[in-house]
């Protein structure tokens, strides 16, 4: 057993021989920020301050060796050779929100798009799920392994947990999902998990960014804020390939003409010609780039692929974005859970 302590808050846990940091952590309700608990995202990067640590296997574009070389750790790959000191801001607004695991009936499956499907899961009446806008749930499978994937609708609508999950051919859980799944099965889930969700005690300005299934946790949140009547200016921007892709476009369009605090603005990369398109086209990173020349009075939500995610932050930064108000969930596939 080995104690860790946060230097900035004087904060300290103890992390078993079997534990990564970030586990520990998020089992003893220390809010650290994170996203896809495998390495992938590098949403939980911290200063090692004192101590040594092993890490698990980690993507290369999570942590780069000039920052491993610097001190940087990884909590969600960490695990402790010693005690350790560590510099990381905390994530304020989860107190009392501990992930745990329940079992989830299928309700409804439902094709929202060619490749993307709306999986609705009944909870146990007595087990309502607190969560933030823009969590994820984790599926525990037989053999031991998760699959991660975003809550699509709003804490107040918790009867049923909605999840869009995009189809990838040889993705063995989505397509378990898209051909064998039945509904009124019983699957075991854990949750809630993650720091991507609304900050509740800013007023500044949103930028909304979506690429493909990142639209689900985006949904959580404005359907949250609709919900409280939190009226702070949203832009939301999706991108997607082709008009085909835009799933639920119909929804974005209709929050956009009903409520005037919210902008809609999509974009296609590759729309196809009988697409006949009128709107948008190219990047959606460079869209809001193009639209916003100084970002400093805004707030940043980016939900999609991890270039996407990568990219938008660089660019943000460069423009004038508080680093403190970028917030990121990057959905990752062949390496990671979230297929």
């Amino acid at each position: 057993m080995h104690k860790v302590t946060i230097k900035n808050s004087g904060h300290t846990f103890d992390v078993r021989p079997s534990q990564t940091v970030l586990q520990a952590a998020i089992e003893a309700g220390v809010n650290l920020p994170y996203g896809c608990r495998n390495g992938a995202c590098g949403a939980c990067k911290a200063k090692l301050l004192q101590g040594k640590v092993m890490h698990d296997d980690y993507q290369g574009s999570a942590m780069s060796d000039a920052e491993l070389a610097a001190g940087n750790t990884l909590l969600c790959c960490a695990r402790p050779m010693e005690d350790l000191s560590i510099e990381c801001r905390e994530v304020g607004g989860l107190a009392g929100i501990k992930p745990r695991i329940l079992p989830a009936r299928v309700a409804k499956k439902e094709q929202l798009a060619h490749d993307v499907i709306a999986l609705h899961l009944q909870l146990p009446a007595s087990e309502r799920l607190q969560f933030k806008a823009g969590q994820y749930i984790e599926f525990i499978l037989k053999d031991g392994k998760r699959r991660a994937f975003s809550i699509a609708n709003a804490p107040h609508d918790s009867d049923f947990l909605q999840l869009h999950i995009r189809v990838i051919a040889g993705g063995v859980f989505s397509e378990y999902v898209e051909k064998e799944l039945q509904e009124k099965a019983i699957l075991r889930l854990e949750a809630p998990f993650g720091s991507f969700f609304l900050r509740e005690d800013s007023q500044k300005p949103i930028i909304m960014v979506a690429g493909g299934t990142g639209f689900a946790p985006v949904k959580g949140m404005i359907e949250h804020m609709l919900h409280n009547n939190i009226q702070r200016d949203i832009v939301l921007y999706r991108g997607a390939r082709q008009l085909r892709d835009l799933y639920m476009h119909d929804l974005c369009e209709k929050w956009a003409d009903l409520t005037p605090n919210i902008t809609y603005i999509p974009v296609l990369s590759e729309p196809a010609e009988n697409d006949n398109w009128q709107g948008r086209t190219g990047l959606v990173h460079q869209a809001i780039l193009d639209d916003i020349s100084n970002l400093s009075a805004h707030q940043a939500y980016v939900c999609g692929a991890p270039g996407m995610c990568e990219i938008a932050h660089q660019t943000f930064i460069q423009q004038g974005l508080d680093t403190e108000e970028f917030f990121s969930d990057a959905f990752t596939f062949a390496a990671a859970p979230k297929i």
